[in-house]
Protein backbone atom coordinates (compact mmCIF):
# COMPACT_ATOMS: atom_id res chain seq x y z
CA UNK A 1 0.00 0.00 0.00
CA UNK A 2 1.26 3.37 -0.79
CA UNK A 3 0.06 6.70 1.61
CA UNK A 4 0.71 10.22 1.07
CA UNK A 5 0.09 13.19 3.69
CA UNK A 6 -0.54 16.13 2.29
CA UNK A 7 -2.15 19.55 4.01
CA UNK A 8 -1.52 23.42 4.54
CA UNK A 9 1.66 23.80 6.12
CA UNK A 10 2.49 23.64 10.01
CA UNK A 11 -0.50 21.20 10.36
CA UNK A 12 1.73 18.60 11.89
CA UNK A 13 2.21 16.43 8.74
CA UNK A 14 5.08 15.22 9.44
CA UNK A 15 4.07 14.50 12.87
CA UNK A 16 1.45 12.25 12.11
CA UNK A 17 3.09 10.37 9.71
CA UNK A 18 5.91 9.39 11.95
CA UNK A 19 3.60 8.10 14.35
CA UNK A 20 1.49 6.26 12.01
CA UNK A 21 5.48 4.64 10.54
CA UNK A 22 5.77 3.86 13.81
CA UNK A 23 2.23 1.93 14.39
CA UNK A 24 2.44 0.06 11.20
CA UNK A 25 6.21 -1.10 12.28
CA UNK A 26 4.29 -2.50 15.81
CA UNK A 27 2.09 -4.15 13.22
CA UNK A 28 4.47 -5.65 11.94
CA UNK A 29 4.60 -4.00 8.17
CA UNK A 30 7.49 -3.22 6.40
CA UNK A 31 7.75 0.51 6.37
CA UNK A 32 9.41 2.73 4.15
CA UNK A 33 9.13 6.45 4.68
CA UNK A 34 9.97 8.89 1.79
CA UNK A 35 10.30 12.30 2.38
CA UNK A 36 9.54 14.50 -0.62
CA UNK A 37 9.05 17.77 1.53
CA UNK A 38 11.52 20.94 0.04
CA UNK A 39 11.85 21.37 3.68
CA UNK A 40 12.63 18.00 4.83
CA UNK A 41 12.52 16.92 8.84
CA UNK A 42 10.88 13.51 8.55
CA UNK A 43 15.04 12.33 9.65
CA UNK A 44 14.88 13.98 13.22
CA UNK A 45 10.90 13.21 13.57
CA UNK A 46 12.37 9.82 13.47
CA UNK A 47 15.66 10.56 15.52
CA UNK A 48 17.87 9.24 12.46
CA UNK A 49 21.46 10.05 14.05
CA UNK A 50 23.09 12.60 11.24
CA UNK A 51 20.64 13.61 9.02
CA UNK A 52 22.86 15.68 7.04
CA UNK A 53 24.54 12.85 5.70
CA UNK A 54 21.68 11.70 4.14
CA UNK A 55 21.76 12.29 0.39
CA UNK A 56 18.91 13.64 -1.08
CA UNK A 57 17.87 12.19 -4.74
CA UNK A 58 16.92 15.66 -5.72
CA UNK A 59 20.41 17.30 -5.58
CA UNK A 60 22.23 14.76 -7.81
CA UNK A 61 20.73 16.84 -10.67
CA UNK A 62 23.01 15.48 -13.83
CA UNK A 63 22.10 11.80 -12.35
CA UNK A 64 18.84 12.12 -12.15
CA UNK A 65 18.72 14.07 -16.15
CA UNK A 66 20.64 10.95 -17.00
CA UNK A 67 17.89 8.51 -15.94
CA UNK A 68 15.42 10.65 -17.40
CA UNK A 69 16.56 10.09 -20.67
CA UNK A 70 16.79 14.00 -21.32
CA UNK A 71 19.45 15.40 -23.38
CA UNK A 72 20.80 19.25 -24.35
CA UNK A 73 18.20 20.85 -26.46
CA UNK A 74 15.97 18.29 -25.76
CA UNK A 75 12.56 18.66 -24.60
CA UNK A 76 11.95 15.03 -23.90
CA UNK A 77 12.23 12.80 -21.28
CA UNK A 78 12.01 9.33 -21.05
CA UNK A 79 8.71 8.37 -18.59
CA UNK A 80 10.71 5.41 -17.93
CA UNK A 81 13.52 5.85 -16.28
CA UNK A 82 15.60 2.74 -14.74
CA UNK A 83 15.97 3.10 -10.93
CA UNK A 84 16.21 0.11 -9.02
CA UNK A 85 19.74 0.99 -7.99
CA UNK A 86 18.80 3.72 -6.13
CA UNK A 87 15.90 2.27 -4.42
CA UNK A 88 19.39 0.18 -2.79
CA UNK A 89 22.05 2.86 -2.69
CA UNK A 90 20.12 5.79 -1.27
CA UNK A 91 17.86 3.70 1.69
CA UNK A 92 18.68 4.55 5.19
CA UNK A 93 17.37 1.63 7.65
CA UNK A 94 17.07 3.03 11.49
CA UNK A 95 14.79 1.25 13.86
CA UNK A 96 12.97 -1.13 11.82
CA UNK A 97 11.99 1.52 9.34
CA UNK A 98 13.69 2.64 6.36
CA UNK A 99 13.89 6.32 4.76
CA UNK A 100 14.76 8.04 1.61
CA UNK A 101 14.83 11.61 1.29
CA UNK A 102 13.95 13.09 -2.28
CA UNK A 103 14.78 16.75 -0.81
CA UNK A 104 13.64 19.80 -3.41
CA UNK A 105 11.06 18.88 -5.52
CA UNK A 106 10.68 22.26 -6.81
CA UNK A 107 11.00 22.93 -10.50
CA UNK A 108 7.76 22.83 -13.40
CA UNK A 109 4.47 23.45 -13.34
CA UNK A 110 1.31 21.49 -14.00
CA UNK A 111 2.12 18.58 -16.18
CA UNK A 112 5.45 19.17 -16.29
CA UNK A 113 8.21 16.02 -16.96
CA UNK A 114 11.16 17.70 -14.71
CA UNK A 115 13.43 15.02 -13.74
CA UNK A 116 13.31 15.02 -10.00
CA UNK A 117 8.79 13.82 -10.93
CA UNK A 118 9.47 12.38 -13.14
CA UNK A 119 12.20 9.85 -10.64
CA UNK A 120 9.58 9.92 -8.20
CA UNK A 121 6.45 8.73 -9.83
CA UNK A 122 8.78 5.82 -11.04
CA UNK A 123 10.01 4.82 -7.76
CA UNK A 124 6.74 4.73 -6.38
CA UNK A 125 5.45 1.98 -8.93
CA UNK A 126 8.73 0.36 -8.29
CA UNK A 127 8.76 0.07 -4.22
CA UNK A 128 5.72 -1.68 -3.27
CA UNK A 129 7.08 -5.69 -3.17
CA UNK A 130 4.77 -6.97 -1.31
CA UNK A 131 1.53 -7.04 0.65
CA UNK A 132 3.61 -6.24 4.07
CA UNK A 133 5.18 -3.16 2.97
CA UNK A 134 3.60 0.13 3.07
CA UNK A 135 5.32 2.74 1.36
CA UNK A 136 4.27 6.71 3.25
CA UNK A 137 5.38 9.75 1.43
CA UNK A 138 5.48 12.80 3.43
CA UNK A 139 4.89 15.64 0.36
CA UNK A 140 5.11 19.20 0.57
CA UNK A 141 2.73 21.23 2.20
CA UNK A 142 -0.17 22.89 -0.04
CA UNK A 143 -1.23 21.82 -3.74
CA UNK A 144 1.12 22.51 -6.05
CA UNK A 145 2.59 18.35 -6.12
CA UNK A 146 -1.04 17.67 -6.99
CA UNK A 147 -0.18 19.38 -10.24
CA UNK A 148 2.73 18.03 -10.99
CA UNK A 149 1.30 14.77 -10.45
CA UNK A 150 4.13 13.63 -8.36
CA UNK A 151 1.63 11.31 -5.98
CA UNK A 152 0.52 9.55 -8.91
CA UNK A 153 -0.11 5.33 -8.30
CA UNK A 154 -0.74 6.85 -4.50
CA UNK A 155 -3.71 4.36 -3.12
CA UNK A 156 -4.51 6.65 -0.10
CA UNK A 157 -3.91 10.27 0.60
CA UNK A 158 -4.43 11.82 3.99
CA UNK A 159 -4.91 15.51 4.31
CA UNK A 160 -4.25 16.76 7.84
CA UNK A 161 -6.68 19.44 8.81
CA UNK A 162 -6.30 21.27 12.26
CA UNK A 163 -9.23 23.45 13.93
CA UNK A 164 -9.18 26.78 11.39
CA UNK A 165 -10.85 28.00 8.57
CA UNK A 166 -7.76 28.52 6.67
CA UNK A 167 -6.75 24.94 7.10
CA UNK A 168 -9.96 23.72 5.94
CA UNK A 169 -10.30 25.62 2.76
CA UNK A 170 -6.18 24.19 2.01
CA UNK A 171 -8.02 20.63 2.53
CA UNK A 172 -10.85 21.41 0.50
CA UNK A 173 -8.44 22.55 -2.32
CA UNK A 174 -6.22 19.26 -1.74
CA UNK A 175 -9.13 16.92 -1.76
CA UNK A 176 -10.83 18.70 -4.80
CA UNK A 177 -7.25 18.46 -7.10
CA UNK A 178 -6.17 14.65 -5.67
CA UNK A 179 -10.47 14.15 -6.92
CA UNK A 180 -8.98 15.27 -10.27
CA UNK A 181 -6.20 12.68 -10.70
CA UNK A 182 -8.12 9.60 -9.62
CA UNK A 183 -6.60 9.09 -6.23
CA UNK A 184 -8.49 5.81 -5.17
CA UNK A 185 -8.83 7.26 -1.49
CA UNK A 186 -9.11 10.33 0.27
CA UNK A 187 -9.47 10.67 3.86
CA UNK A 188 -9.27 14.01 6.64
CA UNK A 189 -7.29 13.22 10.08
CA UNK A 190 -7.77 16.32 12.21
CA UNK A 191 -4.88 17.20 14.32
CA UNK A 192 -4.54 19.35 17.48
CA UNK A 193 -7.95 18.66 18.52
CA UNK A 194 -8.48 20.04 22.43
CA UNK A 195 -12.06 18.99 22.36
CA UNK A 196 -15.60 17.82 21.17
CA UNK A 197 -16.16 21.50 20.29
CA UNK A 198 -12.79 21.58 17.65
CA UNK A 199 -14.43 18.09 16.09
CA UNK A 200 -17.79 19.46 15.18
CA UNK A 201 -15.82 22.75 14.08
CA UNK A 202 -14.12 20.18 11.88
CA UNK A 203 -16.66 17.81 10.91
CA UNK A 204 -18.95 20.65 9.61
CA UNK A 205 -16.21 23.08 7.66
CA UNK A 206 -15.07 19.73 5.88
CA UNK A 207 -18.57 18.11 5.32
CA UNK A 208 -17.29 15.08 6.23
CA UNK A 209 -16.04 13.46 9.87
CA UNK A 210 -12.43 12.97 10.18
CA UNK A 211 -10.91 9.24 10.20
CA UNK A 212 -8.90 10.15 12.86
CA UNK A 213 -8.14 12.82 15.73
CA UNK A 214 -4.57 13.52 17.11
CA UNK A 215 -4.80 15.50 19.93
CA UNK A 216 -3.26 18.97 21.32
CA UNK A 217 -0.25 17.34 22.84
CA UNK A 218 1.80 19.41 24.70
CA UNK A 219 4.16 16.13 25.22
CA UNK A 220 4.50 15.89 21.17
CA UNK A 221 5.50 19.85 21.03
CA UNK A 222 7.79 19.99 23.81
CA UNK A 223 9.32 16.92 22.42
CA UNK A 224 10.05 18.88 19.04
CA UNK A 225 11.21 21.89 20.91
CA UNK A 226 13.82 20.20 22.71
CA UNK A 227 14.50 17.71 19.48
CA UNK A 228 13.40 14.35 20.88
CA UNK A 229 12.38 11.98 18.46
CA UNK A 230 8.49 11.68 18.34
CA UNK A 231 8.71 8.07 17.85
CA UNK A 232 10.02 7.36 21.53
CA UNK A 233 7.15 9.16 23.39
CA UNK A 234 4.84 7.01 24.85
CA UNK A 235 0.91 7.45 24.13
CA UNK A 236 1.52 11.01 23.36
CA UNK A 237 -1.17 10.92 20.56
CA UNK A 238 -3.53 8.78 23.09
CA UNK A 239 -5.21 6.18 20.56
CA UNK A 240 -5.19 7.98 17.56
CA UNK A 241 -2.50 6.68 15.96
CA UNK A 242 -4.24 3.40 16.13
CA UNK A 243 -7.43 4.39 15.43
CA UNK A 244 -6.09 5.46 11.96
CA UNK A 245 -4.25 2.37 11.05
CA UNK A 246 -7.79 0.33 11.79
CA UNK A 247 -9.58 3.06 9.57
CA UNK A 248 -6.67 2.81 6.39
CA UNK A 249 -6.30 -1.14 6.77
CA UNK A 250 -10.19 -1.75 7.33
Amino acid sequence: MKIAISGKGGVGKTTIMALLAQELKKNGNDVLVIDADPSPHMAETLGVKKPEEIRPIADMTKLLVERSGKTEGSPMYNMNPEVNDLLVDFMLEHDGMKLMILGAIQTGDKGCACPESNVLRRMLTKLLLSEDQVVLLDMEAGVEHLGRGTIAGIDHLLIVVIPSKSSIRTALKVKKLAEDVKIPKISFVGNLVTDEEDKIFLEEGLGTPPIAFFPNSQAIRKAERQEIPITTLKDAAGSAPSILLQKIMG
